[in-house]
């Protein structure tokens, strides 16, 4: 190896950071690695519970920060919020060079702080390419990721084989396992808010509910329909409420929840919260309720239900602990009371994300992709000879 490899990932939500947090850590431990983590969107901002204070309290240099002033409020704000953050990531990686840069998923500023690298011709490693989410734009965004990247490192086999199907190499595309499916077994209750510890096990519900921007879904309308139904179980269970992401029409639905939550006192609200105290949450609810890709992801790791609303996470791989319904109440409220059922009798869920030491395996083999050669240009693989 040479002295120093200069490598950074690249953070924008509370999300992408708890998912990678224990691969990084590997990476920050290593002392032929110069590692920094670059920060950008809802982290830096108030109003989503500037989560850079997590990532700094674990003990990582932020090689920068990025501020992108995202306006939710509608599409084309969203669209000025990555042309912001498009020019940022361009100034500053035409200063700094990377070995390697790390990204993960399908978000719109992870999308600008990749073109802005693979202009500047930094070698890009992309986490959980190759899956589908029909119901939002992050379904093209990961895919234009995927033609950006040099490696990939995928959630399960059948991801895989989409993102070789997209035309990458074999050699470079690699099944590993989900980082999240493997933290959920591993969750640091010390570090848990102890508002949440309060909590009774199996007398609550956990509820993250975010946008689908590919239909023309009446978000207002839609966390009311929520609300009534879980209202009908609040003479016997809380209902946590958690803070909508950083998509268009987001502030709808917290601004809705956190209403409720002042007015009724079986409902709490929770702008953020960090990694650990989110996976314990989970963990210790009867079920996950909402639209959220760790309902599907990480949920199974915690022998935790869901009930996945609407289209958002459609052509995710699933298991058989994840209910799909509709947004209306009949549906919502029949599969509530079917995950109560299950959580009586069930027996261990089998998670499809899981693999074994998949932190360990993804920092192994980062070095190995450190000592590949990268001087000759990526080319498009066909899976048939033309």
């Amino acid at each position: 190896m040479k002295e120093k490899y200069k490598v950074a990932y690249v953070s924008g939500t509370r999300a992408d950071y708890g998912i990678v947090r224990k691969y990084l850590k590997l990476l920050n431990s290593d002392g032929n690695i110069d590692f920094s983590v670059l920060v950008t969107g809802a982290h830096l901002e108030r109003r989503f519970g500037r989560t850079v204070e997590v990532i700094h309290g674990d003990g990582f240099t932020v090689g920068e920060e990025f501020p992108i002033e995202i306006d939710n409020e509608t599409t084309s704000g969203v669209i000025s919020s990555m042309s912001r953050a498009l020019s940022l990531f361009g100034e500053h990686f035409e200063k700094n060079k990377y070995d390697l840069l790390i990204v993960l998923g399908d978000r719109y500023e992870i999308l600008a702080a990749t073109i802005a690298a693979a202009m500047q011709k930094i070698p890009i490693l992309h986490l959980h390419g190759g899956e589908i989410t029909l119901g939002n734009y992050d379904e093209f965004i990961r895919h234009s990721i995927t033609k950006m990247s040099r490696y990939h490192f995928t959630s399960t086999e059948q991801y895989r084989k989409r993102v070789i199907q997209l035309g990458e190499s074999p050699e470079r595309v690699f099944y590993m396992g989900s980082l999240g499916a493997e933290n959920a077994r591993e969750i640091d209750a010390s570090s848990v808010d102890k508002s949440v510890l309060s909590l009774q096990r199996n007398e609550y519900f956990t509820v993250l509910y975010h946008p689908e921007t590919l239909t023309d879904s009446d978000l207002s309308k839609e966390a009311d329909t929520l609300l009534s139904v879980l209202s009908s179980f609040t003479d016997k269970y809380k209902v946590v409420l958690i803070g909508s992401n950083a998509d268009t029409g987001a502030g709808i639905i917290s601004k809705r929840f956190k209403k409720e939550a002042e007015e009724n006192n079986r409902f709490l609200y929770y702008e953020s919260l960090s990694p650990d105290t989110y996976l314990y949450l989970v963990k210790n609810s009867i079920a996950l309720i909402g639209n959220s890709s760790s309902g599907i992801i990480e949920a199974p790791s915690l022998d935790t239900y869901t009930v996945n609303i609407g289209k958002r996470q459609d052509g995710r791989i699933r298991a058989d602990s994840v209910f799909d319904v509709r947004c209306r109440n009949d549906e919502i409220k029949e599969a509530i009371l079917k995950a109560i059922e299950r959580k009586r009798t069930h027996s261990p869920i089998i998670n499809p994300y899981y693999k074994e030491n998949a932190a360990e395996n993804y920092y192994r083999k980062t070095l190995e992709i450190l000592l590949m050669s990268k001087e000759t240009p990526k080319e498009f693989y066909d899976i048939t000879p033309l």
